[in-house]
């Protein structure tokens, strides 16, 4: 897949992380019913690649793209890529993030200082997450990390809420990519419905974001 194309398109990325394998699959399942397109299903959840492969059965092989995320080994990258995931997503520059794009699946890798961003560009990544980006000033420090890398594939990660969506989208983020202030307690076991309409809520965000 085109990832860095899908991120443009798409603008947001959901990344559901649970204690319950039941309760995250149907989180992603309402999060693709409610028009969210690329689903991060982090490998640090209770049963994640059996979320994974769940996801894919139910989805289809090709329908909608699906990532595996918090990769960090090459054993990730491997297990994810059995399990179905289309494109990988990493905390940071490791080994996983090698494997994974020898196995065809495209990296959104996380970095947060310029000497990160030249070696994730150095090794051909589709993306750049920084992360965790609430922590390092939000939007702010995008726009200073725009200054040296105006045309990077930003996606700001960590402590995305609506408004800092808002924000990092506006300073030129390609995409977001949001968890807990999306997911809430879903995959715990929590409400399907309230899921669905913050899921609404931020898909009106992006929508309202200017082109990158």
């Amino acid at each position: 897949m085109d990832l860095r194309a899908a991120l443009a398109t798409h603008r947001l990325v959901a990344i559901v992380r649970g204690d319950d394998a039941d309760a995250a699959l149907r989180t992603v399942l309402a999060l693709v019913e409610e028009g969210v397109e690329l689903v991060e299903v982090s490998l640090s959840g209770k049963d994640a690649l059996t979320v994974i492969e769940r996801a894919r059965h139910a989805l289809g092989p090709a329908e909608h793209p699906l990532g595996a995320g918090t990769v960090l080994t090459a054993d990730d990258a491997r297990a994810a890529h059995r399990a179905g995931a289309d494109f990988a997503v990493t905390p940071g520059l490791g080994e996983g993030v090698v494997t994974a794009q020898e196995l065809g699946m495209p990296v959104l890798a996380g970095v947060v200082t310029p000497t990160e961003v030249v070696a994730a560009r150095a090794l051909g990544v589709a993306a750049l997450k920084v992360f965790p980006i609430a922590q390092f000033g939000g939007a702010v420090y995008l726009k200073a990390l725009r200054g040296p890398f105006p045309d990077a594939p930003f996606v700001p990660v960590g402590g995305v809420d609506e408004a800092a969506a808002r924000a990092c989208l506006a300073a030129g983020a390609l995409a977001v990519g949001v968890g807990s202030p999306l997911i809430g307690d879903a995959a715990d076991g929590g409400s399907i419905t309230a899921l669905r309409e913050r899921a609404r809520r931020f898909r009106t965000v992006v929508a309202e974001a200017a082109t990158p």
